[in-house]
């Protein structure tokens, strides 16, 4: 039997071509469909439009957030490192901002007392200076060195070069005009600028001793004294002064302060001076304590048992020897 023929018969062929020839046509024409839209093309449904050059994009766009690098865990300091750093303990000031000279004066940091740290200021001993006198009235005797108000008319008050910053406190000086006459005086008071280095602005009755007070002005030397005197010396507390804050005065020294020191936990240690002739500890250190007052010749008188007793001179049993 023969096998059969692997030619197909005209009429099956006929009838495989007809749906062949349909698909082609129907893919041509949606071919040609999509060749005809006016936006050119099409991806997977979104639109892509060409930019129109020179127009700007109304905002820029957002560069994405860059993810934040791992923070490394802090090491713990060695205790072996000089650099390891340490908590430092802060302890607010006391009382209100109204506090007597704390807002006013200039803050200073208080340091160690040293005994290689020169005691006199401009006024040394055993120097004469030249320089005009005028006078004014004193008032109540009371000026900027806060001994508060006197009976003593022979005061002075020094210029503000050789006030410098109330070294001059207290200084006792013997003023002499040119035809002879002389004088002694203490300065209690700053005679503020324009008075020159090296005037002295006296009492009216302290002028007077020198010259006729119609001179008005004369010329005259003058030169530190360290008087004979009974009296001894006192320490002040200022007002508003407490275990927490404190400025401390000396009063009725023969020769001008150089320092005064206060004892703490650690040992002495000095206080800035101000202007008004107080010593102060900021920090309530050494306030109530025993205190050492050393002056411009290097003699240290201790005193102990001095309270605080603000706006009270309590007398020591203490004074420097005269020089």
């Amino acid at each position: 039997m023969a096998s059969p023929s692997h030619r197909r018969s005209p009429g099956k062929w006929r009838n495989a071509l007809v749906p062949a020839v349909v698909v082609a046509a129907v893919a041509l024409a949606a071919s040609l469909l999509m060749a005809l839209r006016p936006d050119g093309a099409s991806t997977a449904g979104h639109t892509t439009t060409a930019p129109t050059t020179g127009s700007r994009s109304a905002s820029p766009p957002t560069p994405p957030s860059p993810k934040p690098a791992p923070k490394p865990k802090p090491k713990k300091p060695s205790k072996a490192s000089p650099d390891a750093p340490t908590a430092a303990k802060t302890t607010p000031p006391p009382g209100t901002a109204t506090a007597p000279a704390r807002s006013s004066a200039k803050s200073t940091t208080p340091q160690r007392a040293s005994g290689s740290a020169p005691l006199a200021g401009r006024i040394h001993p055993g120097t004469a200076y030249e320089g005009v006198a005028t006078f004014y009235d004193t008032g109540n005797g009371d000026g900027a060195c806060l001994y508060g108000p006197t009976a003593d008319v022979m005061t002075a008050a020094m210029n503000h070069t050789d006030y410098e910053t109330a070294k001059a406190c207290g200084a006792y000086i013997l003023v002499r005009a040119a035809g002879g006459a002389s004088v002694t005086v203490r300065v209690t008071n700053e005679c503020p600028l324009p008075c020159a280095p090296g005037q002295l602005d006296l009492s009216a009755q302290a002028f007077a001793k020198l010259a006729a007070p119609s001179a008005g002005r004369i010329p005259i030397t003058w030169s530190l004294l360290s008087p004979e005197t009974s009296d001894k010396i006192a320490i002040r507390y200022k007002t508003g002064s407490s275990s927490h804050w404190c400025g401390i005065q000396a009063t009725g020294h023969r020769n001008p302060l150089a320092r005064l020191e206060v004892r703490d936990g650690s040992g002495w240690r000095q206080l800035p001076r101000t202007e008004y002739n107080y010593f102060l500890s900021e920090q309530g250190s050494g306030c109530g304590g025993a205190i050492r007052i050393t002056d411009i010749y290097g003699e240290a008188l201790t005193v102990e048992g001095i309270s605080i007793r603000p706006d009270v001179a309590q007398p020591t049993r203490v004074q420097f020897a005269p020089r």
